[in-house]
């Protein structure tokens, strides 16, 4: 695709020099600018003069273009079979995705075509319509960065009214489900999304800066024994998280993982689902939690 016309690098470059000079008036400096960090490092001694001499005529002597509107990427086939496999999904529908234009296109794969192992039966309703609503509402009162006040059901006898400040949404793959990660709510910082049976956005007392906001983060270091597609496995499981993995033997490798430590738990309980596959280096504070999960399983009889 490097030298293709309509996908290449140059066609990259001369849209980028063309939306600007149909936003404004475009000076050399800038035009040479552009070039410079947008195609090749030599480009600037073909595109330049193809410019200055009419050979491609985008430009007049005063670098305006007589083109009235910037021009668009046109996708390839593709990208939207890809566009249209995802279309498929049964959780795009909680995004208001505009799919028009791919009604007769052949998707790429189609959720019939993969299985996703370990992964437990019971995710969230992604269909149901009262979830979609819900699901909708948490995602505008982030954008919004407004409250939430949330009628919740922690089990299935009981459920209590929530105020709360929305800060992100978090998919598990493993669990199939959505989390969302709150602010200000007294009965804890994580909610099931599928536990939540109404939603709706209250006035905010005081403005919170929740683009700003970032959990506190930590690092752990693994040892995993490629045996049984351990290492793949592994980062199938973790694939939401920051990682590393280098190779240091025949069969094993090191990988760090970075997380959110409102993630702890959840972490240490995956850690064990590997069992001698995986060994927890470090840090040390991980290891003993490690340790004390053990522990409370023996004395479960686990």
């Amino acid at each position: 695709m490097l030298f293709h016309e309509a996908y290449g690098v140059y066609y990259h470059t001369m849209a980028r020099i063309l939306r600007r000079a149909v936003e404004d008036s475009l000076r050399e400096e800038e035009l040479e600018s552009i070039i410079r960090n947008y195609a090749f490092s030599e480009s600037v001694f073909t595109i330049l003069p193809a410019l200055r001499n009419q050979e491609w005529q985008l430009l007049d002597e005063e670098y305006h273009t007589p083109i009235k509107h910037c021009p668009t990427m046109p996708l390839t086939i593709l990208e939207k079979r890809w566009l249209k496999a995802i279309s498929l999904d049964k959780r795009i529908r909680l995004f208001k995705v505009d799919t028009s234009g791919l009604e007769d296109v052949e998707p790429l794969f189609t959720p019939e075509d993969y299985r996703v192992f370990d992964q437990y039966g019971d995710g969230d309703p992604f269909e149901n319509e009262r979830y979609i609503e819900i699901f909708r509402t948490i995602l505008q009162a982030i954008k919004s960065q407004e409250s939430l006040q949330i009628q919740y059901e922690p089990d299935r006898r009981k459920s209590r009214s929530i105020v709360c400040v929305p800060l992100r949404l978090e998919y598990s793959e493993k669990d199939d489900k959505f989390r969302l990660y709150t602010s200000g709510c007294r009965y804890g910082k994580i909610l099931n999304v599928g536990r939540m049976i109404s939603c709706r956005k209250v006035p905010s007392q005081k403005k919170r800066n929740i683009r700003d906001w970032t959990p506190p983060r930590d690092q752990i270091e693994l040892e995993v024994v490629d045996e049984r597609n351990a290492l793949e496995r592994v980062l199938f499981h973790f694939a939401h998280f920051e990682r590393q993995a280098e190779k240091i033997a025949d069969d094993r490798y090191r990988v760090i993982i970075e997380y959110d430590r409102d993630d702890e738990t959840e972490l240490v309980i995956r850690v064990l689902s590997f069992g001698p596959m995986v060994r927890v280096v470090g840090p040390e504070r991980f290891v003993n939690l490690i340790r004390e999960r053990l522990k409370q399983q023996k004395s479960c009889g686990l």
